[in-house]
């Protein structure tokens, strides 16, 4: 494709907002304890238009947000006094905006800024712009934009490899770039051609939604068709090492309604992510309640032992907080988005369910650690770890339908506690006014394993991926017969 001409827009400046919580270390968490006569809090936060992804830099005070037309660049290193320290406001090439900027992706000197996010013959210019971040506050462009010719909805960045998600009508491969001299496509992977039946259901069911990449390994959350786990030490010629599923291709295409297939359980892999040490894999799964057969409601997160990369094998589960309206037209969506593993804990984000903290130490029985929303103000989009062992940062997003969320980025400490009075998500003035009320059963509201108050048990963590899909077999027969009746 073609290299186009950036024209820059001007940056800006703004100051943050901040609130404290004390912590005190305790030798059998692998967090810090928050003070008991204090509640859970986060430590700063500062307004970010536009606000969707986020991801930290290498030494953990500079935080960059994709922002729709944009991007900013959000200064943590007084994490109880954030600051915007640069905004790209808006982008144009030749002319054109890159518009639906839900990602960015940095590393080392290295940012890069795709779009758009979704298909849209309304947005001229497809593609991404890569950027010298080496002063944080002063980024410039690297080469000129670079024009793929259809919308990223994510990407991942290594190094000079560029990882990019390509969905089309047709196929939706992996294309994977060399960006260090020049810009250079150098390598695909595709569903249609590892599992050619795919191309039977609609696009968007299959759709590849992000990568991640880790030690030489891609983790591809290709949606219905399951996470997959690529071998890209060669970048330029990716190889399939595993699968792991929540549905299959039969139980798909069983499926009458395209609408409830791309947006109902089972299936609906969103993100996948591992640990820093790449044994320990979590799947998200973006979903929302249709009306349909169980499972039903918003998406969780899996995680899987991938030590052995060609043998994943599933340890447990985490539910979503349960909500007064789980529908996605009108509901206050709760369900898993992006997060990140590191030492033994997890960091999520749940849009207007807050952000939980996990302990994922034994994966085998998750724990809550610490949990914080604010429903009418936030919907969270992301969680990172910025300081390792004393802060996490998590991205609000104004992006959520009929919602009253902010654009914000808050840093919070890395403390196990409690939020003291944290708003429901159960009361029908917590979800938008259009929505019908009806509270679900069978989950807690901050989506911690089932207890003896009768909440739902996390997934039997001792089932194989084999007896995962025999239970989803057995639901979808069970869905025939009460269509046949």
């Amino acid at each position: 494709m073609r290299r186009r001409t950036l024209l820059r827009r001007s940056g800006a400046l703004a100051l943050g907002l901040s609130t404290s919580v004390l912590a005190s270390s305790t030798a059998d968490s692998p967090v810090a304890t928050a003070d008991s006569d204090e509640s859970y809090e986060p430590l700063g936060r500062v307004a970010v238009d536009g606000a969707a992804e986020a991801v930290v830099g290498d030494a953990g005070e500079t935080v960059y947000l994709a922002t729709t037309t944009g991007f900013a660049v959000v200064d943590v290193s007084d994490p109880a006094d954030p600051s915007l320290r640069f905004e790209e406001a808006s982008i144009e090439v030749d002319g054109d905006p890159l518009l639906e900027i839900l990602d960015v992706k940095v590393d080392g000197d290295r940012l890069v800024v795709p779009g758009p996010a979704n298909e849209s013959s309304n947005y001229p210019f497809h593609g991404f712009v890569c950027y010298d971040v080496s002063d944080p506050g002063d980024p410039e462009p690297v080469d000129e934009p670079y024009e793929t010719g259809f919308h990223i909805h994510n990407c991942y960045l290594e190094g000079e490899i560029l990882y990019v998600v390509a969905n089309g009508r047709s196929e939706n491969p992996l294309v994977v770039y060399n960006v260090g001299d020049g810009i250079e496509e150098i390598g695909r992977w595709s569903l249609a051609e590892r599992d050619p039946g795919w191309k039977d259901v609609d696009w968007r069911t299959r759709y590849l939604h992000d990568v991640y990449v880790h030690d030489d390994v891609a983790y591809l959350a290709h949606w219905n068709a399951g996470t997959y786990l690529l071998d890209v030490s060669d970048p330029g010629t990716p190889a399939s090492l595993s699968h792991v599923a929540e549905t299959t291709l039969e139980r798909t295409l069983e499926i009458e309604d395209d609408t409830e297939a791309r947006l109902g359980l089972p299936g609906n892999d969103h993100y996948a992510a591992v640990d820093e040490t790449g044994d320990l894999l979590a799947v998200g799964r973006e979903a929302w309640a249709t009306g349909g057969a169980e499972p039903d409601g918003p998406g969780g997160i899996d995680l899987y032992d991938v030590s052995e990369s060609t043998a994943p094998e599933l340890q447990g589960s985490i539910e979503p907080p349960a909500a007064v309206d789980e529908s996605y037209e009108a509901g206050l969506w709760t369900t898993a988005h992006n997060f990140e593993l590191w030492d033994g804990v997890l960091y999520s984000s749940w849009y207007r369910g807050g952000v939980n903290v996990y302990d994922v130490s034994d994966p085998t029985s998750p724990r809550a650690l610490a949990w914080w929303r604010d429903p009418k103000t936030a919907g969270f989009w992301t969680a990172r770890v910025a300081e390792p062992g004393e802060t996490f940062v998590a991205s609000s997003t104004p992006a959520i339908p009929n919602a009253p969320t902010d654009g914000a980025l808050y840093t919070f400490p890395l403390a196990a506690g409690e939020q003291t009075e944290p708003p429901s998500l159960l009361e029908p003035d917590t979800a938008v006014p259009e929505g019908e009320s009806g509270t679900p059963t069978g989950r807690s509201e901050t989506g911690n394993a089932g207890d003896a108050d009768g909440n739902r048990k996390a997934r039997d963590p001792s089932l194989s991926v084999t007896a995962r899909r025999r239970a989803v077999g057995r639901r979808s027969r069970s869905r025939d017969r009460r269509r046949r009746s």
